[in-house]
């Protein structure tokens, strides 16, 4: 049995706004072991962020109503003071995040705000640990390491900020990782090399990843696990063979049917699914992806459960009505793409 680092259960996360309450995430539950890595997907404003930014303790404020568990290694992160979680954040559990030019300081020297982090956390000498810090961004493909660490972020593209944000999250090898959409700032060849130095610190370290992403070519890459989010609940979970060959959410297949795929005749237009996401305001009525569902029927009106409804895979979990031959039937007929837009080519 693998050792389990996170566990996270039924976590409600909501905020007071004027227009009325924010459900952003309802009732979120899943595990993190050691040596995995966990794929969360969905559109913008399904929840993802807000899901592993309330790990960190980062979505705490006075118009924040947070419930549910999170536990580290055992230890409850949740409703954790804030001197404990300052020892936890960087060390135990790092975060990459999206957009690095609002997470580093512009008056600050990139090498020395990863030195910071280093020496906040352990008793080293400066240069011990500036050393660290250059060879760190070395390792995530930043050239003239060295030099570059006197740099500030003003002075580094796009790309160089968000793999100095890595570095930084990678700094203290930390037991659990989490990257929110760490590659979308960067091309293909560096995307690449920072998929490979995630999964390496996940094998060699035995150190849990969180992969926050809406890019399925990326989770394809590097997940050993898929959560899929709508709305701010859990639609479907699984491994990544169950979620990319027998899906089981219509969610799911239209994001799967979104995916230019190389193997088949190019469409007349790119697919999508049809609609908008939700308000989370004022959310649907029972299954939030209802409204955009073509396959929508009377039952959905209520919540369905996230439950295993595939025998042989009783790990594998989705929340809709519809019974797992139907799901099939459909899939067999229409394909990924096909059950959402009948004039694009399967």
């Amino acid at each position: 049995m693998a050792e389990r680092l996170l566990e996270v259960d039924g976590l409600q996360v909501s905020f007071l706004t004027e227009d009325g309450i924010v459900k952003a995430v309802d009732g979120v539950s899943f595990t993190l072991d050691r040596g995995e890595v966990l794929a969360i997907v969905g559109e913008s404003g399904s929840g993802k962020s807000v899901t592993v930014m309330t790990l960190m303790g980062l979505t705490r404020s006075p118009n924040a109503r947070i419930s549910g568990s999170a536990k580290l290694g055992g230890r409850e992160l949740v409703n954790a003071p804030e001197r404990e979680l300052e020892r936890v954040r960087g060390a135990e559990i790092a975060i990459a995040f999206q957009d690095p030019i609002s997470s580093l300081s512009p008056v600050r020297r990139v090498g020395d705000q990863i030195v910071e982090q280093i020496r906040a956390h352990e008793k080293v000498p400066k240069q011990q640990a500036l050393d660290r810090a250059v060879e760190l961004m070395e390792r995530v493909g930043i050239p003239n390491a060295r030099q570059r660490a006197q740099a500030f972020p003003h002075e580094f593209s796009g790309g160089m900020r968000q793999r100095a944000m890595i570095a930084m999250a990678l700094s203290l090898s930390p037991s659990v990782l989490i990257a929110d959409e760490p590659t979308t700032a960067l091309d293909v060849t560096i995307q690449a090399q920072i998929l490979r130095e995630v999964k390496q610190l996940s094998e060699k370290s035995e150190s849990g990843v969180i992969f926050v992403t809406h890019d399925l070519g990326v989770v394809a890459d590097i997940a050993d696990r898929v959560l899929v989010m709508y709305g701010g609940r859990v639609v479907e979970s699984g491994t990544l063979d169950e979620i990319f060959y027998d899906p089981q959410h219509p969610y799911t297949w239209g994001l799967l049917g979104s995916v230019a795929r190389m193997d088949r005749d190019r469409p007349r237009r790119l697919p999508a699914i049809p609609g908008l996401p939700p308000s989370l305001v004022n959310p649907p009525q029972g299954c939030h992806f209802r409204p955009r569902c073509p396959h929508a029927f009377d039952k959905c009106v209520e919540v369905p459960p996230l439950e295993a409804r595939v025998a042989e895979a009783p790990a594998h979990l989705d929340r809709c009505w519809l019974e797992v031959s139907e799901k099939r039937e459909l899939r067999s007929v229409g394909g990924h793409i096909g059950l959402f837009d009948r004039t694009v080519a399967a």
